[in-house]
Formats: C-alpha cells, sequence, structure tokens
C-alpha cells in the first residue's frame, strides 16, 4: 500500500499505468472529418461541385485533454485511491485489532465492524498478521466463566472471519482480566495496536489504566471513541413510590437536552402506555413518573427505550412491582379517638409503596382480589367471619394477625402456633426484672432474609409461644434472647403470620423503624408466591437478552441461580440478563442497576491517539473516479456525434427508447406509493380504479405509515382476489368528497386538534349512504373499553358526534370473519385487544357495519417496502401474525364492497365444508 498523507492506494503499481499517457495523446490526435452532405441533383449532376479540403490534420486540443483525463481517471481508480485510510499503512509488524463488545457497544456496533473490517483491509493488503480480540468474557458450557482465549495473530482472513462472528454481550466488559490474559501473550514486534472502544469506564478506574498500559506497552495504541452523545445510555429499575413507578435514565456523559421514550410492554406484547424522559442539559440523570392506571401497571413485565438498542435500554418487572390490593382490620380503640396512635395508621404507611391499601369490614364478604389481610390485635374470630377468612387463605391468602391486649387474652385457630396464656411478657417496664430486648438475626429461611437490622429497636412486651418440637421452623423473626417476634405458617395455598407485638408503638418501636416498611413489602410479596418460594431451590432462565437487547429464550449456556442467591446475582457469562424461575412465578434479573458503572472514559494514561470513529470512515474514491470516468466518456460520445452531425437523430431515438423502458420497468409493487398528503382528488382519475383512502392526520410519520399500509393492502388485494385496487388517497373529510371511496382508514393520534362538525356532518351522511370506516387507535389496546388511553378516549369522544348505533366486540358469524378468509382473529402490527362493530337493531343499511375500530395499528402490518417486504415489526414478532392482520384487511376491504353477501344462508353449507363441519342436511 502507498500512502500519501490521507490518501492511499490499494494497488500501487497499477499507476505506472499513467506513463502510457503520451501513446495515447498521439493516438487520439486523429479525429475522423464529419461526412459532408451535398445535394444530387437530376440534371445538372456536376454544376457547383468543388473541391474543398475541410478535414482537420488534427484532434482539437481540448477534446484531446478530455480523453487524457478520461484515461487517467480510468488508470487511477484501477489503482484503488482510499480516503482516510486506517493508521499503520507501512508497518511491518502483526496488528492487534481489541474491539470492546459489552452492553455499551450495541448503539454503535456497525460502526465498530466497518472500521475494524477497513483495519483488517489495510493490513491484508500490506501482508501483516492480524489478531483480533474481544473484552467481554464469553460464555462457557456448564455456566462458569471462561477465561479470555484471545490466540496469536494469523492471516487476515480469518481475523476478518473472527470479527464477523463477534456481536456485543448483554453483560459489561472485564478490562481487567483481558489485561491479564494480553499480557500473557508471547511478545509480538512491531505490533500495532487499536482499541476500538464503546466510551463507558470501569467501575474501577484503576481496571481502565492498567489495561491501557498493557495495551501500550505491545506497541502504538490508537483509540477510537463515539462522541459523548452517542454513547449507549442505561435505564435503572423504576423506583415504586405509592401508585406509581419513576423511571431512571443515566447516560455516560452531561451534555445537551435529550427526550428519550419509554414504552411499557405486557407479557402479550401489547404497549400499555409511553412516557417521555427528558434529560435536562448538563445533567447526567433523568427521572420521570410513569403515568399508568394501577390496574395497567400490574400487567407490566418490561420496560424498553424506544430507539435504543442494548441490553440495559430493558429493564424487566417481576412481581416485586406489582401493587397488591391489602385489607386492614383493627381491633384497636385508638381509630376514632386518637388516629395518629392507632394500628391503622402505621399499617396504612407501611403497606403504602408496595401495596393497594384498603380498610374492610369482617362482617362483609371478602374481596376475591385481596392479596393480603392485616388484622391489627383481633382476638377471637367466630362464626363467618372465621370461617370466611380459613377459606380465604386456603385459596392462597396471606393472613397477617398483630399482638396486642386482646391477643393477649386469648386467640383462636388462625394463628400459625400455640400462645402462652397469661397476658404476655413485658419488659423494660418500671416493674420488669429483664430490660427492653433488641433483634436478632434473621433465620436463613425467612422472607426477611437478608434485610438490616437496626440496633435501636426495642420491644418492650411481646405474646410468648409455646415451646414445640417445629417452632424454630415457624420462627421469622426472633429477639436477641431467641424469643420469636414474628411467627408463620403454611395453610393450603396460603400462609399464617403474626407478629407477637403491636403494629403501632405502644409495645415496640419496630412501627417507627424503616425495617418495620421493608418487613410488609417482604410479607406483601407473599401474596403472588415471589418470596416464598423454597430459598434453595434453583431459578431456571424463561428468557434470556442478547447484546442489541432483543428478548428471545433462555441462553442455552446460562446456569440455574439459587433463590438465596438472586438478590445479589449479577449479569454474566454464566448469567444472562432475563427472567428467571418459571413460567408462573418469574424473577427479574436486569442489567441496569444502581451498581451498573455507566460513566465516560476519562484521560487515558500514556497519551494514546485519540480518534472517533467520525474521523476514520474510510473512502474508497474508485466507484467515483469511474463514476466520472464514464460521465465524461458520455460527454466524448455526444461531442463525437455533435461533430457528425448524428445527434438529433440519436436524440429521437434516444427519447423514443427512454419512454418504452420507463413502461416496461414501471413499479406495481407497493414501492410506488404516494406521499402522505393532499393527493389529486380528480373524479376522472379515482373513477379508473378502487380506491382506499386514509384521513391526514397532521402529523407526517402517522400519514406516511397510513399511505404505505393502504398502499400494502391493495398490491395484496390484486394479487390474491379480483379487486383492482389502485393507490390510496390522503383526504380531509371536511372538504374531499367521500362518495368516491368505499373505505376509509381513520388512524388516532394522541394530538392535533378534532374533527369540526362540519367533517363530522359530512362523514355521518357518507356512514349513512353505506360507507366504511376504520377507525385504528394504533396502541394495542382495548378500544372502547374503560378511558384506559388518550388515544381510546379521543376516540370515544369522536364517535359521539356521530349518528351511530351502540358498539360491540365483533361476533364470530358476523360477515368479516367469512367475507373472503375464514378468521376468528384480527390482530395488527399488535396482537391484542378487540375490534368492535355496530350493534344493529333494525335494518339499516341491510344491516352491514358502517364503523369498525380497533387498536393493533393495522397500517404499520400491512406496509412493504419496494421489494415487498415488511417494512415494520409485528410484535410479539410472529411471521403468521402478519399474514392474520392482511387477512383480516382483505376481509375488511371485501366487506366494504360485498356488504353482508357472505352472511347469506347460501353459503353455509361450503363455510361449514372449509371449517370441517358437516353441513345440514335440507328441510322441505
Amino acid at each position: 500500500m502507498l500512502s500519501l498523507g490521507g490518501l492511499a492506494f490499494a494497488a500501487p503499481w497499477i499507476l505506472a499505468a499513467l506513463a502510457a499517457l503520451p501513446i495515447v495523446w498521439w493516438l487520439l490526435r486523429i479525429h475522423p472529418p464529419a461526412p459532408r452532405r451535398l445535394a444530387f441533383p437530376a440534371v445538372r449532376l456536376l454544376l457547383g461541385l468543388r473541391e474543398v479540403e475541410e478535414t482537420p490534420a488534427h484532434t482539437p486540443p481540448w477534446l484531446l485533454l478530455l480523453r487524457l483525463l478520461i484515461a487517467a481517471l480510468i488508470v487511477v481508480a484501477a489503482a484503488r485511491p482510499l480516503l482516510d485510510a486506517p493508521p499503520g499503512g507501512q508497518r511491518a509488524g502483526p496488528l492487534a485489532l481489541v474491539v470492546d463488545n459489552g452492553w455499551a457497544a450495541a448503539p454503535g456496533w456497525e460502526r465498530r465492524i466497518a472500521l475494524g473490517e477497513a483495519s483488517i483491509e489495510a493490513a491484508r493488503l500490506e501482508n501483516r498478521a492480524v489478531l483480533v480480540a474481544a473484552t467481554a468474557p464469553a460464555p462457557s458450557a456448564g455456566g462458569a466463566r471462561a477465561g479470555f482465549d484471545i490466540g496469536s495473530p494469523g492471516r487476515a482472513a480469518d481475523a476478518l472471519a473472527a470479527l464477523y462472528a463477534l456481536e456485543p454481550r448483554p453483560w459489561p466488559v472485564d478490562r481487567a482480566a483481558f489485561a491479564d490474559a494480553f499480557a500473557a501473550l508471547p511478545a509480538m514486534d512491531a505490533t500495532e495496536i487499536i482499541w476500538l472502544s464503546d466510551g463507558v469506564a470501569d467501575g474501577d478506574p484503576a481496571d481502565t489504566e492498567r489495561f491501557v498500559a498493557t495495551l501500550s506497552a505491545a506497541g502504538p495504541l490508537t483509540v477510537y471513541l463515539d462522541p459523548p452523545e452517542e454513547r449507549a445510555m442505561a435505564m435503572l429499575p423504576p423506583t415504586a413510590d405509592g401508585a406509581g413507578l419513576t423511571l431512571r435514565l443515566v447516560r455516560p456523559a452531561p451534555g445537551a437536552a435529550q427526550r428519550v421514550t419509554v414504552r411499557a410492554v405486557a407479557a402479550d406484547g401489547r404497549a400499555l402506555a409511553r412516557q417521555t424522559v427528558e434529560f435536562e442539559a448538563g445533567a447526567a440523570t433523568a427521572e420521570r413518573a410513569l403515568d399508568i392506571p394501577p390496574d395497567l401497571r400490574n400487567e407490566i413485565v418490561r420496560l424498553t427505550v424506544e430507539g435504543q438498542a442494548g441490553a440495559a435500554a430493558t429493564v424487566f418487572l417481576d412481581e416485586r412491582y406489582r401493587r397488591r390490593p391489602v385489607g386492614l382490620v383493627s381491633g384497636g380503640g385508638f381509630e376514632s379517638s386518637q388516629p395518629l396512635l392507632s394500628d391503622l395508621y402505621y399499617l396504612e404507611r407501611a403497606l403504602a409503596p408496595s401495596g393497594d391499601v384498603r380498610r374492610i369490614r369482617l362482617d362483609a364478604p371478602i374481596d376475591e382480589d385481596l392479596s393480603v389481610i392485616a388484622l391489627a390485635d383481633l382476638g377471637r374470630l367466630t362464626g363467618d367471619a372465621a370461617a370466611s377468612l380459613a377459606g380465604w387463605v386456603q385459596s392462597g391468602g396471606v393472613l397477617v394477625r398483630f399482638a396486642g391486649p386482646r391477643v393477649a387474652e386469648g386467640v383462636d385457630g388462625l394463628v400459625p402456633v400455640r400462645l402462652r396464656a397469661g397476658g404476655g411478657r413485658a419488659l423494660g417496664g418500671a416493674l420488669a426484672w429483664e430490660a427492653a430486648r433488641g433483634l436478632g438475626p434473621f433465620p436463613d429461611g425467612s422472607p426477611f432474609a437478608g434485610l438490616a437490622v437496626p440496633a435501636d429497636v426495642r420491644v418492650e412486651r411481646q405474646v410468648l409461644a409455646e415451646p414445640s418440637p417445629d417452632l424454630d421452623g415457624k420462627t421469622w423473626a426472633q429477639l436477641d434472647d431467641g424469643t420469636p417476634l414474628v411467627t408463620a405458617e403454611r395453610r393450603g395455598a396460603g400462609w399464617l403470620a403474626l407478629f407477637h407485638t403491636t403494629a403501632n408503638a405502644e409495645w415496640s418501636s419496630l412501627a417507627l423503624s424503616g425495617l418495620f416498611v421493608d418487613m410488609m413489602r417482604r410479607i406483601a410479596l407473599l401474596g403472588e408466591g415471589v418470596a416464598g418460594g423454597d430459598p434453595a431451590a434453583s431459578l431456571a432462565p424463561v428468557s434470556s437478552l442478547d447484546g442489541f437487547g432483543r428478548l428471545g429464550g433462555p441462553d442455552p449456556l446460562a446456569a440455574p441461580i439459587p433463590g438465596r442467591d438472586f438478590a445479589a446475582a449479577r449479569p454474566g457469562p454464566a448469567r444472562p440478563p432475563g427472567e428467571y424461575g418459571d413460567p408462573e412465578r418469574r424473577r427479574a434479573l436486569n442489567l441496569g442497576d444502581d451498581d451498573l458503572a455507566v460513566s465516560a472514559l476519562g484521560p487515558l494514561p500514556g497519551d494514546p491517539v485519540v480518534k472517533t470513529y467520525a474521523q476514520a470512515r474510510l473512502r474508497d474514491l474508485r466507484p467515483w473516479l469511474l463514476a466520472a470516468a464514464l460521465a465524461l466518456a458520455l460527454a466524448d460520445t455526444l461531442i463525437g456525434l455533435r461533430l457528425r452531425g448524428r445527434l438529433p437523430a440519436f436524440f429521437r431515438r434516444g427519447a423514443a427508447a427512454l419512454a418504452a423502458l420507463a413502461v416496461v420497468a414501471a413499479p406495481t409493487e407497493p414501492a410506488a406509493q404516494e406521499a402522505a398528503g393532499e393527493p389529486s382528488l380528480a373524479a376522472a382519475d379515482i373513477a379508473r380504479h378502487t380506491r382506499f383512502a386514509y384521513v391526514v392526520t397532521g402529523d407526517p410519520a402517522v400519514d406516511r405509515v397510513s399511505a404505505q399500509g393502504l398502499a400494502g393492502l391493495s398490491w395484496a388485494l390484486r394479487a390474491r382476489t379480483a379487486i383492482e385496487a389502485g393507490p390510496p388517497a390522503a383526504i380531509d373529510p371536511a372538504v374531499d368528497e367521500l362518495a368516491f371511496f368505499p373505505l376509509i382508514y381513520w388512524p388516532a393520534t394522541d394530538g392535533g386538534p378534532p374533527p369540526g362538525d362540519i367533517a363530522l356532518a359530512r362523514v355521518d351522511a357518507w356512514l349513512r349512504r353505506g360507507g366504511l370506516i376504520l377507525f385504528d387507535t394504533r396502541d394495542g389496546s382495548p378500544s372502547m373499553r374503560a378511558a384506559e388511553t388518550p388515544r381510546g378516549d379521543r376516540l370515544r369522544r369522536m364517535l359521539r358526534g356521530l349518528n351511530i348505533p351502540p358498539l360491540r366486540p365483533v361476533p364470530p358469524d358476523h360477515a368479516l370473519t367469512r367475507a373472503f378468509y375464514l378468521i376468528d382473529r384480527f390482530p395488527g402490527r399488535w396482537d391484542g385487544g378487540d375490534v368492535w362493530v355496530e350493534r344493529y337493531e333494525g335494518g339499516v343499511n341491510d344491516g352491514v357495519s358502517s364503523i369498525v375500530v380497533g387498536g393493533n395499528d393495522y397500517a404499520a402490518a400491512w406496509a412493504r417496502d419496494a421489494d415487498g417486504f415488511p417494512l415494520y415489526p409485528v410484535v410479539p414478532g410472529v411471521d403468521r401474525q402478519r399474514e392474520w392482520a392482511l387477512r383480516f384487511g382483505i376481509n375488511l376491504a371485501m366487506y366494504a364492497l360485498t356488504g353482508n353477501y357472505k352472511a347469506d344462508q347460501v353459503h353455509i353449507p361450503a363455510i361449514l365444508r372449509r371449517l370441517g363441519r358437516a353441513a345440514p342436511e335440507a328441510t322441505e
């Protein structure tokens, strides 16, 4: 390779052909004369003929220079000139390419691979050996963490294959361990080191310093970084604050203001909510409360940052983030006279962060959705109340009881242990022999295991348990003298738990500590069995994230995690981030946590050469030089035709050929889509084809998807049915004539002005004449239920302005399920929610529904590119889902054109045969 500053030639020996340009000059000097046209009269054959020598002796100099320039461009292009070639040209030693492939490398992975490919290609042209090594540890069979097997420099082709095999890992890099493995390699002379960094520092700055020093000791080091604003950000697990969740994001370095969108996803892939989170200028962290109803909050299984690739942009939510309904009952007397001293006052504040707290009555039926019931100082339960509570516990409920004066006098059988009669044990009083006691450590099998025990908590009175062989196994918490403070027992599918002290501060200071809040939170989790499983049981992987943040099946190399170690587990090669446990009870292992290092690399020791990826864009000039040579050759051809007098004939024949080529090559696929906007709605143009329309919302992105979706649906109708559907039309209901369109697609948006009275009146009149509208909320939610999404609420308010009957979900026998295909589900880009149609009580429009309402973003599922490939992914991403969405669109179009034709009884035998059932016998 020959380098001239920033310009390099991959095949410099070809430049020797430039020496032949003088020969080309001599050959090009001869230029044939243009033919002379002479009239050939019939009578005067020889009059006016004179021999005139007008043939030029040489090619014009300017034309000669043009042809020499064409020849020079071809020669230089053959030498493969490269602009901004990577460093390392004209080196003799091997090249070591060190690639960061941890979680932070995912957003700019294509840039890293492109630069690595260019560096290896440059080394190949110089016949240098290449070594490719990754800094993220790779998983090994059995779940054990493997060491770094770096290998040795080899052929450039093998190194290129190794580079292509790399992919981001969903865990951090380990530069300290990599430095140890790299330092153990045999010494390599004149080694060039290129570090393709992710720009994120290690947790310990000393590890980065040792890593850089190890690389610099092997040879000259060049470091490539992303600009700070383009480096990977991370989302930390949200914090539960009362009834809501607070989203937390962190970026490596402070910068300009930045807005990102976080999407809450349900287990079936539905988008439950989208929340914008904004980084203020100069801030590295951002927080925002997630605006979502409590009922929908319990359905969230995953939070993702839209537009951000990588495992750190996804957070799983398990049962610890669900709000459980908790019922409170008190037998104390402070509720009305001194509410701030009552048991319920302390219990409400302890349970509010983790549960939906309600005050209930035992003489009323127990709500089936209650997860935990707390009884404060209720002694004996009798009759229906006791039986109802016992049955509720057997079904899986958690009953928590607190001691007090009434419990000390006697209690019923709904307690985990037998209590000693006599009023309990008094500690620390003026007449007591013993001082107030502190708390002892929590047993390993207790759900409170791992909680820190404050030294200032003191218990002055407790009810004692009768000694029994199984008392230790039922003890969840104890005093420092070993007497039980909290006991529990399994009853059927539920739990019985007893605090041997009061829920307020009358008998102890436990209710005044933060430990009490943590203990009640752990107990609330028992309602779903998250903390109630066997701590020694292993939690096997259920699903895993890859380095790009894509959710898939369990990693085959992932190892199970013991239940008692799960809280302290961190993602790594043996434990990738994802969900563990079983499909019914899942625990979330997230990459983003408070210990994750998300900070930018600081100044590097040793002053290596530092560049950004934007400065390392290797540009191959050969295509541009060949294109310029081709353009000049075409110009030379036109000049030659002009000098010969043949240019007019060439243009006439060329124009005819181009016109024929344009007709043959005219696209007929969905690529011939009209841009979203106002097309010409001339009646003559519309009448040529059956055309569908969409309502322009004013949002360019939404209108573009609508145009692409209807174009894709029209293409499918032309390919599968007899409908010759034309390109879709963009309309404004207040201005354009609607009578030309049998079907209108109306996407809902979050903002923008609502349709005016004129538009609604025109739409209402069009519906009465037989039109059909598909309203799409595009949020994957049930469209016509209670106010769940802003789009759904906006659509409901708009529909009130139309004169339509009530709506209902599509019944199984509706013509929409059989208009062309036999279908029983109506997915789009999302696969959730119901599709609603009109409920007709009479014969309006012959019983044909004029309103169809869904929320699955159908246009995005129908949209295709110029080659017929889908433009937008479907969620959860099954190819069969897109086919069902397309069949629903075809059925909808056929329904708009044929009405209830397929509902006639004449089609029933054929439909039953398709369903595999025998047709009913004809009756006289």
